[in-house]
């Protein structure tokens, strides 16, 4: 049996958040800070449900060059 996952709470209370707030994200910032905060204690590739998260902090720290 698979392992849970460990930041799947917080995932489904922003799902809860946005459905409950017509998907406004700026009205579920807590939610999201908390999953961030849940996403922070373990290790990359660990929570599923935080990949999202990973890609975008990898997509942060690529600097693109720009063509001028």
């Amino acid at each position: 049996m698979p392992q849970k996952d460990p930041c799947q709470k917080q995932a489904c209370e922003i799902q809860k958040c946005l459905q409950a707030n017509n998907y406004v994200e700026s009205k579920c910032q807590a939610v999201i800070q908390e999953l961030r905060k849940c996403c922070a204690r373990y290790p990359k590739g660990r929570s599923l449900v935080c990949s999202g998260f990973e890609k975008e902090e990898e997509e942060k720290l690529t600097v693109k060059p720009t063509s001028k």
